[in-house]
């Protein structure tokens, strides 16, 4: 049996320098286009959550950029169709944000189970184009950050 999902998350907005952010979509929902983002293990930081996902989502080495927390933190109900996989009762999230800035638009290696395309695009419409609101409140706050 699966053990249950942690309901603490890490939210990645992978990006280069002149604002161009990396968005992937998801394989269990077509449409929806995301930062990489991904549960907590027991026993991870969220720093070693961060490195996991990314490498696991994109193929890209964390620790060869620069990876960087944001201090910032979203709660948030979990959507119904992903609830099951959490602990019965658990109905909260606790999202934290981090940045990984790559020299340029590299071409990531998806996990097929997880993500179906990529795409790079400014952070604006990156933001837009994010079906999750924290992930798109978290690539507006880029433009400050660059």
């Amino acid at each position: 049996m699966t053990p249950h999902k942690i309901p603490v998350s890490v939210l990645v907005v992978i990006h280069t320098a002149d604002g161009q952010v990396l968005l992937l979509e998801r394989a269990d929902a077509p449409g929806f286009w995301q930062s990489v983002t991904g549960s907590q293990d027991a026993g991870e930081t969220l720093e070693q959550t961060a490195t996991r996902e990314v490498a696991e989502e994109t193929g890209f080495d964390a620790s060869r950029f620069a990876l960087t927390n944001w201090h910032t933190a979203t709660r948030y109900e979990i959507y119904g169709r992903w609830r099951h996989r959490y602990a019965p009762g658990v109905t909260h999230n606790t999202e934290h944000v981090f940045g990984l800035r790559l020299p340029g638009a590299l071409t990531p290696t998806l996990a097929p189970r997880e993500h179906t395309a990529w795409r790079w695009l400014p952070w604006a419409e990156a933001a837009e184009a994010c079906f999750s609101p924290s992930n798109a409140a978290a690539i507006r706050t880029l433009q400050a950050r660059l």
